[in-house]
C-alpha cells in the first residue's frame, strides 16, 4: 500500500512557474514509476508526465512538453512536477500516481495508487 500526498498547488498568473510535489509513504518508493495526471472542469482526466523508478526514463503530453519537467528524489520518497510558461488551459486539479515497477525503464501508470489532487489554478 502506498500513500501519496500532493502539495504546492495554488493561483498563478499566466506566464508564471509552480512545482507541485508528491510525497509518498513506505519504503520502497524506489520500486514505483511515478506519474502525474490532471483533470479540468468538464473534462476528462488526462496524463500529463511520468519517471521511471531510477529517473532515467521520462514521458510528456504533447500539451505540457518542454514547459513542464517531471523529477523524483528516492531519497525523500518525493516526486515533482516543475511548471513552467503556465496557460489558462493549464488548469486543473494534478494528481500524482504510483505503479509498481521495479528495476523497469519500460513502464505504464495510472493503474495503482493515486493521491487526492491539488488544484492549480492558472488566471490569464
Amino acid at each position: 500500500q502506498v500513500q501519496l500526498v500532493e502539495s504546492g498547488g495554488g493561483l498563478v498568473q499566466a506566464g508564471g512557474s509552480l512545482r507541485v510535489s508528491c510525497a509518498a509513504s513506505g519504503r520502497t518508493f524506489s520500486n514505483y514509476a511515478m506519474g502525474w495526471f490532471r483533470q479540468a472542469p468538464g473534462k476528462e482526466r488526462e496524463f500529463v508526465a511520468s519517471i521511471s523508478w531510477s529517473g532515467g526514463r521520462t514521458y510528456y503530453s504533447d500539451s505540457v512538453k518542454g514547459r513542464f519537467t517531471i523529477s523524483r528524489n528516492n531519497a525523500k520518497n518525493t516526486v515533482y512536477l516543475q511548471m513552467n510558461n503556465l496557460k489558462p488551459e493549464d488548469t486543473a486539479v494534478y494528481y500524482c500516481t504510483a505503479d509498481w515497477a521495479p528495476g523497469k525503464e519500460d513502464y505504464k501508470v495510472g493503474f495503482g495508487f493515486w493521491g487526492q489532487g491539488t488544484q492549480v489554478t492558472v488566471s490569464s
